[in-house]
Parts: C-alpha cells; sequence; structure tokens
C-alpha cells in the first residue's frame, strides 16, 4: 500500500520551529536539530511551508525564486541534508508549491511590466479597464478590497487573489504550465516526496471575466472575499487539466515504496471538493484537503455536528481513494483556543483514529494556544488589512514552538519574529514529556497505536448508533476490530462493549489495558474519550 495512504502528516512553519542561529527566526538547520523529537512523536511525514527566497510581505508565500532557499532558512546544501536526515529516519519530506501567484519581485513579472508586448507578458493575467473605467470587473481579493491593481505605464490591470505584491499567473498559458512543472521536478530531483499544493482550486479563472453574483447574504463581519458568489474565480474545469500534468509528473517519478505524492488545499463543498481525486484514467491530487473539521465543525463542536461531518465524506468518497482529516493550519487559530482543552483531547482522539492521513499542525500536541500578539507586533498582512474581521488575524497560530521554560521558551537565544506565547513555562515539550497525562504523551500514545493496529491504520469505518453527545464508530481489518467511542458532554455515560481498553484521552494509565465486558457495560467518563480492542 502507497505509504501516504495511511500516513500522519505534521506541518512545519519554517519560521516558527526551531531558531538555531539565535536570530529570532527558525530555520532548517533548526529543523533538522528537531528530527529525532518528531520520530519519537510517531509521525510519518513533514510538511515544510515555504523556504523560498522572498520579499516576505505575506512570509514566504510571495516567492520571487521557486528553485531556491532563502538566506533567512540557510542554503541548499542545508535542505538537502534536512532530506536526507529526515529519510534516514524513514520520515517523508513534502513541501509548499504556491504556483498561483509569484511575488511582484520575481523575473518573470519584472519582465511582464516592461511592455504589453513582452514575451512574459502573458504569463500573468492583466486586462484592460472597465468600459467606464477602473477596476475590470467586481472580483474581490482575499485580502480585503480589489482582485485587481493598475499599472500606470500600461494601463491595464492585472490580477491578484491575495496581495497586490502577489500577481496571478496564467495558467491558460502553456508556458506557464510548463515553467511550474520544471519547479516540480526541480525538486523532485532532489530527493523530496511530493507536495503540499497552495490554493489549488485557484489556478485558472473564467475566461469571460464576467461579473460574479453579489451575496445577499454578506454583512461587515464577514471578510471582503464573501461579497460575491465565486462563480469565476473559483474552481473552473480548467484547473483539473492543469492538476492532471502535476499529477503525470509525480508519477514519472514514482516506483513501488517511493511515491511521490501531492496533497491540494481545497475550501470547497464535498461535492466539488471529491472531483479534486480526479478519475482513474485521469487522476489528480492523491489528496485533497478536507478542512470541514475546521470549517463546518470547530465553531459548532458537538457530537452530532462532527459524527454529520465525517458520515457524509466516508459516503461520498470515491471507490479506491483515501481520506484525510485536518484540524488546524498556519491559516486557522489553534483548536484548542477554539475548543478548549478538554475537548482538544476528544478531537486528536478523533483525527488520529479515523481512516485516512491525518495532518497535524506543529505545537498542536502539546495544545497549543493562540499566542496574544500586541498591537504594535502585529504583523500579518491579511489581518493588518481587515482589522474588524477577528477571524483574519493569522499571527495568533504562528508563534513560535514552545520546547522548554527557558527564555524564548527554549525556541531561541533572542527576540522572536512573533512573541512567544506567555503559557510557555507551563505549556512546553520538556514538562509534558515528563507529565504521564499530557497532551504529548496522549498524541504519543495514540501514534503508536496506529502502527501497532492495523485496523486504524488501514481498516474499513463504520458509524454506530448511539445517545445523544457521544459520537461512536468501529474500525476493522480482518478479524481485528477496534471501536472508538467519544464523548462529548458533560455527564457520564454507560457505552455497551466488551474487549480492552487501548487507549483514553484521561492518560489514565491503569485504565489502558483494562479488560470490560459482561452486562454492567463501561462508564464513559465526562469528555473523555476511549480506544477500545473488541473481543
Amino acid at each position: 500500500m502507497e505509504w501516504w495512504r495511511s500516513a500522519a502528516i505534521y506541518q512545519i512553519y519554517p519560521r516558527s520551529f526551531q531558531d538555531s542561529n539565535g536570530d529570532g527566526t527558525g530555520d532548517i538547520e533548526g529543523i533538522i536539530a528537531r528530527l529525532d523529537y518528531l520520530q519519537e512523536l510517531g509521525i510519518d511525514c513533514i510538511w515544510l511551508s515555504p523556504f523560498y527566497p522572498s520579499p516576505n510581505k505575506d512570509f514566504g508565500y510571495d516567492i520571487s525564486n521557486y528553485c531556491e532557499v532563502d538566506p533567512l532558512f540557510g542554503a541548499m546544501a542545508d535542505f538537502d541534508r534536512l532530506v536526507a536526515e529526515a529519510h534516514q529516519r524513514s520520515l517523508k519530506v513534502i513541501v509548499d508549491l504556491v504556483p498561483n501567484h509569484t511575488s511582484d519581485q520575481h523575473e518573470w513579472f519584472l519582465e511582464a511590466k516592461k511592455s504589453k508586448s513582452n514575451e512574459k507578458r502573458d504569463w500573468y493575467v492583466w486586462r484592460d479597464a472597465a468600459s467606464g473605467g477602473g477596476v475590470p470587473n467586481n472580483w474581490p481579493s482575499y485580502f480585503g478590497g480589489p482582485a485587481w491593481t493598475l499599472d500606470p505605464p500600461s494601463g491595464q490591470y492585472y490580477l491578484h487573489q491575495f496581495l497586490p505584491e502577489q500577481p496571478d499567473l496564467n495558467f491558460r498559458n502553456g508556458q506557464v504550465v510548463e515553467a511550474m512543472l520544471d519547479v516540480m521536478r526541480f525538486w523532485l530531483k532532489r530527493g523530496i516526496d511530493g507536495f503540499r499544493v497552495d490554493v489549488i482550486w485557484l489556478l485558472v479563472e473564467a475566461a469571460d471575466f464576467a461579473d460574479e453574483p453579489i451575496n445577499e447574504h454578506w454583512h461587515k463581519n464577514l471578510i471582503e472575499r464573501a461579497r460575491t458568489i465565486h462563480t469565476k474565480i473559483e474552481d473552473q474545469p480548467e484547473t483539473h487539466e492543469v492538476i492532471q500534468k502535476m499529477r503525470q509528473v509525480l508519477d514519472q517519478f514514482s516506483s513501488p515504496g517511493k511515491e511521490r505524492m501531492m496533497i491540494g488545499e481545497i475550501y470547497l463543498p464535498y461535492d466539488q471538493l471529491i472531483t479534486y481525486y480526479g478519475s482513474k484514467e485521469q487522476p489528480e491530487c492523491h489528496l485533497p484537503f478536507n478542512f470541514h473539521l475546521i470549517t463546518d465543525a470547530l465553531d459548532n463542536w458537538n457530537a452530532e455536528t462532527v459524527r454529520k461531518v465525517v458520515d457524509e465524506y466516508m459516503a461520498i468518497l470515491p471507490a479506491g481513494e483515501s481520506a484525510n482529516w485536518v484540524l488546524g493550519n498556519h491559516d486557522q487559530f489553534r483548536f484548542a483556543s477554539r475548543i478548549g482543552n478538554a475537548q482538544s483531547r476528544i478531537a486528536t482522539m478523533l483525527l488520529f483514529t479515523l481512516p485516512g492521513s491525518p495532518t497535524w499542525y506543529y505545537g498542536d500536541e502539546i495544545g497549543m494556544v493562540n499566542g496574544d500578539i500586541p498591537l504594535d507586533r502585529i504583523i500579518d498582512p491579511r489581518g493588518l488589512r481587515q482589522p474588524d474581521v477577528i477571524s483574519e488575524q493569522r499571527d495568533p497560530e504562528r508563534t513560535p514552538m514552545q520546547w522548554d521554560g527557558t527564555a524564548y521558551g527554549g525556541f531561541s537565544t533572542s527576540d522572536t519574529w512573533l512573541p512567544v506565547n506567555a503559557d510557555y513555562l507551563e505549556r512546553n515539550v520538556q514538562a509534558q514529556e515528563e507529565q504521564k497525562d499530557s497532551m504529548l504523551n496522549l498524541v504519543k500514545h495514540l501514534l503508536r497505536l496506529r502502527k501497532q493496529h492495523q485496523a486504524l491504520s488501514t481498516g474499513t469505518y463504520a458509524s454506530q448508533s448511539c445517545e445523544a453527545g457521544i459520537f461512536a464508530y468501529t474500525r476493522q481489518f480482518g478479524d481485528e476490530k477496534i471501536s472508538v467511542h467519544l464523548n462529548f458532554g458533560s455527564e457520564s455515560r454507560k457505552i455497551d462493549g466488551t474487549g480492552k481498553i487501548l487507549a483514553s484521552t484521561t492518560m489514565n494509565t491503569g485504565r489502558n489495558d483494562e479488560k470490560i465486558g459482561g452486562t454492567s457495560g463501561l462508564t464513559l467518563k465526562r469528555f473523555e474519550g476511549l480506544v477500545l480492542l473488541d473481543s
């Protein structure tokens, strides 16, 4: 079976993971220094957010050179050593690919701006002003305001779905597609195991450039992007053609046991999301990211909502494809802040016992919460451009990793690019390694169970009927059957079952391996989850 089908993926935001040289920003050497920790944690694959040269208008997601390492993070030799060291520990490495847009300082865009006749002009999306003057249409940017900026010398506007400093590439141009495939080949030749592709569902826009329908339900507490319904700027049919070509490159570099894979960042409803798996004849993403636990459940966290999110996805998942689940990332508030510590343990057991591939965000294994960012330390452009929309602040989930109780949380020896959260004295890796019932040890235990029991790593899934407040399901492989019981409620509940307890969210070590049976049933404590090996 291909490694990615059940791999636990760990996202590293490089500037916040470990600083090795005391400049206050994380780097590749720092990641190498923590590989033993990641191996012991039990994850299978690390995903690196951008480390490429960048003016850092959007902290690396505005790339000025796709085939180099930003000196802020180290050198190419450091990257090569990271891949080699990770592979020695049986850890896969995937990297961010950001094809939708470049930095406005990329040589391609600098050429494109020179004149309308420049050979790179059509590598980006340009339009004349509207007939009455002004922006070509009503397409909005994710970061506020229109998705168009005027280039005064030429009198034309260029498209940018994010910052004006992030012009969109034109994927209707075959030369652009081939250039991006060459970027993929460059990194695949360096031995990486695949890509997480940024905003992959935005690659192509409608050819008619017509206005989008107005969202009549928009209100001031929503981002400006939500002013329209995105029939023109997202999820266009031609996007799938580009992704199919990307997949062909990955398949050319793959061999049994050394498969190269692609995860697509896609925020879409399930019926649209699953189309990004492609078909047997024209495969696309190995794993289109499933964010519905974040978008549909975390703000309405209860057993019934979570069951609905999971069951609907599993029912619509195409035959032969693998599921994936996400609870947090660099664009979303920490889930421990959204649902609280007790429910975070429920969410963690859920993530690591559902079928398919779970994705984990650095620091969530110690229950990191949103950082408290003083007004004068806010630096995220999305938050600065839309200060009235709290959800658009992304600094809180990007604060430095909390390794120990020393100055700067063991992340650095000097003032850090974002402030270390004040709770680092109590909430850190070193402290939790010594606490048997810590969140960190729960994560380690669940990841070990995934490797020890094939029912959890590759088994079938079946939802169980149960009373309100409880979500239960079974995983089965051959004769091995494991049931998971999650009590979202504040009261203890009796459940049926016989067998052996493999894990409790309370990490009561005396309860692990406890055998249960008979007619008395089992008491599921308030806010407790259990993994039960059925007999």
